[in-house]
C-alpha cells in the first residue's frame, strides 16, 4: 500500500503542473488585455502609451508567456499565489474566504445526491420492472437532462418569487445577524440543485450494480440455505454493489465543482466557483491560477483517496 501510495503521488505531480500550463497558456493567450478591465474608462481617456507599459511592465505583462509561467510555478512552490491585478489582495486571502463556502455547499450536495441516488437506485433495483422503476427512472433521467442554470432560476421563480419561501441570493440575510437557521435556509435551493444532477448518476449506477449482485450466484446459493431476504441484500448485496458507486464519488468530485461554478454565480453564493468567473471576466491571471491549482488538488486527491478505498471495501483488492 506504501508503495503504491509512493507511485500515485509520483504521477499526480506531473498531472498537476500539466494542468496548470494548460489553463495558464489558455487564459494568457485568450483575446482581451488586463489593462483594459483594472483601468476605467475616464482614466483610459487620460492615460499615456507611457503610462500604460509602465504598468504592464510592474505586472509583469510585458514578458513571454513560458516566462510568466515559470516565476508563476516558482512562486507558487514557495507558498505565494500572487496578488489581485484588480484588488491588489493576495490570493491566498481570497482564496482562505471563498473555500470554506464552496466546500460547505459541495459537502452539503454531496450528502443530498448520495441520499436521493442511492436511495433511487435500491428502490428501482429492488423493484425492478414494476411502476416505482419506471417512474423513478423517468425522474432521474429529466435530472440528468435538465441544465444546471435552468434548475436555478426555475428555483428561484418557484420558492422565492413566488411562493417566497426561500432567499436567493448569498449566504446570509443583509442586516440580520448571522444565525445557523438563516444559513440553512441559503445552503438549501443551492445545495439541492447543485445534487440533483450527480443524484441521477448514482441512480443509476447504484440500480445497475444492484441488480449485478442481486442474480450473482452467491446471492442463489444464500437463499438456496434459507437466509432472509433482508440479510441477504444488508450482508451480501449491499457491501458488493458498493465497490463500483465508490468510483462514482472519485468522479462526482469535479462534477460537483464545475457545477459549482455555475450555481454560485447564479445564487451570488461567495465562493471560489464565483471567484473563478469573475477572474476570468476580468483577466485577472493569479487569482484564476490559484482557484484552478486548488481544483486540481482537489481532484486528484478525490481519485487517490477513492482508490484508496477500493481496498477498504473488498478484500479482494490489493495495492502490493
Amino acid at each position: 500500500m506504501t508503495r503504491y501510495l509512493i507511485r500515485r503521488l509520483l504521477v499526480s505531480i506531473p498531472v498537476f503542473f500539466g494542468i496548470t500550463m494548460l489553463v495558464f497558456l489558455g487564459v494568457t493567450m485568450a483575446p482581451g488585455d488586463p489593462l483594459m478591465m483594472i483601468i476605467s474608462f475616464e482614466d483610459m481617456q487620460r492615460v499615456t502609451d507611457q503610462e500604460l507599459d509602465a504598468m504592464r511592465h510592474s505586472l509583469g505583462l510585458d514578458q513571454p508567456v513560458p516566462i510568466r509561467y515559470v516565476k508563476w510555478l516558482g512562486e507558487f512552490m514557495r507558498g505565494n499565489f500572487g496578488v489581485s491585478m484588480r484588488t491588489r489582495v493576495p490570493v491566498t486571502s481570497l482564496l482562505a474566504t471563498t473555500i470554506p463556502n464552496t466546500l460547505r455547499l459541495s459537502v452539503v450536495a454531496l450528502i443530498l445526491s448520495l441520499l436521493i441516488g442511492v436511495t433511487f437506485g435500491i428502490l428501482m433495483a429492488l423493484m425492478q420492472h414494476t411502476w416505482v422503476d419506471y417512474l423513478l427512472s423517468i425522474f432521474t433521467l429529466a435530472q440528468w437532462s435538465t441544465p444546471g442554470f435552468f434548475l436555478s432560476l426555475a428555483g428561484i421563480y418557484i420558492f422565492t418569487i413566488e411562493l417566497g419561501w426561500l432567499p436567493a441570493f448569498g449566504m446570509l440575510t443583509p442586516g440580520q445577524p448571522p444565525t445557523f437557521i438563516d444559513q440553512f435556509r441559503h445552503t438549501i435551493m443551492p445545495a439541492t440543485i447543485l445534487a440533483l444532477h450527480s443524484s441521477a448518476t448514482w441512480a443509476r449506477y447504484t440500480r445497475a450494480s444492484m441488480l449485478d449482485a442481486l442474480h450473482a450466484d452467491y446471492v442463489v446459493t444464500a437463499r438456496a440455505k434459507g437466509l432472509r431476504e433482508r440479510a441477504i441484500i444488508l450482508r451480501h448485496v449491499a457491501r458488493n454493489a458498493a465497490l463500483p458507486v465508490v468510483t462514482i464519488l472519485g468522479l462526482s468530485i469535479p462534477g460537483l465543482l464545475a457545477g459549482a461554478v455555475i450555481v454560485e454565480t447564479i445564487f451570488a453564493w461567495p465562493g471560489m466557483g464565483r471567484l473563478s468567473v469573475a477572474a476570468a471576466v476580468g483577466r485577472d491571471y493569479p487569482v484564476l491560477m490559484g482557484t484552478v491549482a486548488v481544483a486540481a488538488f482537489m481532484v486528484l486527491g478525490s481519485n487517490l483517496l477513492t482508490d484508496l478505498a477500493y481496498a477498504a471495501i473488498d478484500p479482494r483488492i490489493r495495492y502490493d
